[in-house]
């Protein structure tokens, strides 16, 4: 391939499986003089195994002002800059945001490349039928802050799609299937690679699944959530909470009794109750 012209191109690179590599991917990394990496180690294995030759730029969470600089550098000499993260495409919960953002800034050539993306290769397989999705990534590791972002994302009706680590899995789903109520999860684990497993259950039962063996604990989770009940589901819950609560049972036995019967998030009738007994 001939020599590419001066540009940052946004490479993404396999999730686990190296057959992923686009063949694109392969012709850009084998051809630039440089590729900031977030790994260099990692990465240079990576490059090594498609016989790249190119110098290595370290290019982290904790770097990326410093990075951003020494790549506009390069670029302005009229030389190419390939961007890679450790596995899927830079940018989307991984490095690579800023760096963009400044060579943009510096009126340099941004050319990015289409590839593996972990949340996506996970919306393929999910079945969901939601018309839209939003894409999260990893929610806070601190459980108060990590419930209160999960309540603020409660109402919306596009599948909610997360990224989540080994050590946090268990406790974020039991604080989604808390707060959220009786809705599909769908659990990705170790997209591409050898022990990749997709399993769709309701999320009230898929802390019990997990915890029924540890392997399903092992590995790098896209945790897929359908969406918020449409509109009439709300209004059929409220019209089953007034009854009860006209009665005579309390407010507490009431939401659940409600949440019961229409699958609505106990934690939202509850809240709704409060309200009308007021």
């Amino acid at each position: 391939m001939t020599k590419e012209c001066a540009a940052l191109y946004v490479v993404p690179t396999p999730l686990g499986n190296l057959a992923d590599l686009t063949r694109r991917a392969e012709e850009i990394l084998s051809s630039v003089p440089w590729v900031a990496a977030e790994d260099t180690r990692h990465s240079g294995t990576l490059l090594k195994s498609i016989g790249a030759a190119a110098r290595l730029l370290p290019a982290h969470r904790h770097n990326e002002q410093a990075a951003a600089a020494r790549i506009i550098e390069r670029l302005q000499a009229g030389e190419a800059v390939a961007l890679i993260t450790d596995a899927g495409t830079p940018g989307v919960s991984d490095p690579g945001a800023r760096i963009v953002a400044a060579v943009r800034a510096a009126a340099c050539r941004v050319v990015p490349l289409p590839g593996p993306c972990a949340a996506v290769t996970a919306l393929s397989a999910a079945g969901l039928v939601d018309e839209h999705f939003l894409f999260y990534g990893f929610l806070p590791a601190k459980a108060g802050q990590r419930r209160q972002v999960i309540e603020d994302l409660r109402g919306q009706s596009a599948a909610l799609v997360f990224y989540e680590a080994p050590h946090r899995v268990l406790e974020t789903v039991a604080d989604l299937a808390a707060i959220l109520g009786e809705r599909t999860l769908v659990i990705a684990r170790e997209l591409t690679k050898l022990f990749e497993s997709i399993h769709s259950c309701p999320l009230g039962a898929a802390l019990d699944w997990l915890q029924a063996d540890p392997d399903r604990q092992r590995g790098e989770f896209v945790l897929l959530v359908s969406g918020a009940p449409e509109q009439s589901d709300a209004a059929e819950g409220e019209r089953v909470l007034q009854l009860l609560l006209a009665d005579g049972l309390p407010v507490k036995q009431a939401a659940k009794l409600a949440a019961a019967i229409t699958g609505m998030a106990k934690n939202a009738l509850y809240d709704r109750a409060l309200a009308l007994k007021s």
